[in-house]
């Protein structure tokens, strides 16, 4: 799930990254002003692109192009919509010293408009993607809750015994040592420590409730399978690769309270 971005912070990162290709370049000032239009842009006289630069092609036109190419892809979500045409107007205009066709202050001001109203349409976005959700959830959990061994506390989270242990139980304040698995209801994994092939250590203090409620139901050696509604998760938020208003299910393997 895409958090919303400000657009100064992402082309402030690609304006960062473009300073870093240059710094580790040996481009000296005269060289750059000899690149031709047609270099940078790299395409046909009817604004066409081609496919014309390769690991054959001239250092420079190869720098040119990687960087072009990583300006395109670090912006291409957040700004998806630009006008390549005045774009690449814009850029040779500054690369050869030209005149602006508009003043900073212009620019400053019709940036901010778009940042504004892009960060408004997205947030619609999640809003309505969180409604969906947010029923989605509503009818999984439901149908969840009367399947044989799945069992539901007051809070709403459901749970079900893969294995019983046999060791101490945690408290809220402890810290655990587990193995797990999370994946969303359409059984895309998000996460999983087993595909690392390593355990994890954590505070219950630092996890989400429904983590901390759930481990607490465990005992050492324990397995259980978590079915945790949104709002024991991350709530109409959502993170990175996880939606708002998102149940999630998660296998919780117990091996240690307190580990050493």
């Amino acid at each position: 799930m895409k958090n919303i971005k400000s657009l100064k912070s992402v082309i402030s990162l690609s304006l960062l990254t473009a300073l870093s290709l240059v710094g580790c370049s040996s481009i000296n000032s005269k060289e750059q002003a000899n690149i031709s239009t047609k270099t940078l842009t790299a395409t046909t006289d009817n604004n066409k692109q081609t496919n014309t630069i390769s690991e054959n092609s001239p250092e420079l036109a190869q720098v040119s192009y990687s960087f072009g190419f990583i300006m395109g892809e670090s912006n291409k979500e957040t700004v998806n919509d630009l006008d390549l045409t005045a774009f690449y107007q814009g850029f040779q205009d500054a690369y050869q010293n030209k005149e602006a066709t508009l003043s900073k202050e212009q620019m400053q001001k019709v940036l901010l408009a778009y940042q504004q109203r892009k960060e408004t349409e997205y947030a619609r976005e999640i809003e309505t993607l969180a409604e969906i959700n947010l029923a989605k959830g509503k009818q999984f959990l439901a149908e969840n809750a009367k399947k044989s061994g799945v069992k539901t506390t007051a809070s709403g989270l459901q749970y079900e015994i893969v294995k019983e242990g046999k060791g101490e139980t945690p408290k809220a304040s402890d810290t655990v040592k587990v193995n797990y698995e999370g994946k969303l209801i359409d059984g895309t994994i998000f996460d999983s420590s087993y595909e690392r092939g390593e355990a994890v250590t954590l505070p219950l203090t630092q996890v989400i409730v429904g983590w901390t409620e759930g481990l607490q139901l465990m005992k050492t050696g324990a397995k259980y399978r978590f079915y945790i509604p949104a709002d024991l998760a991350y709530g109409s938020a959502g993170v990175s690769g996880i939606e708002p208003n998102s149940v999630l299910i998660f296998d919780v393997e117990l091996l240690e309270i307190n580990p050493k």
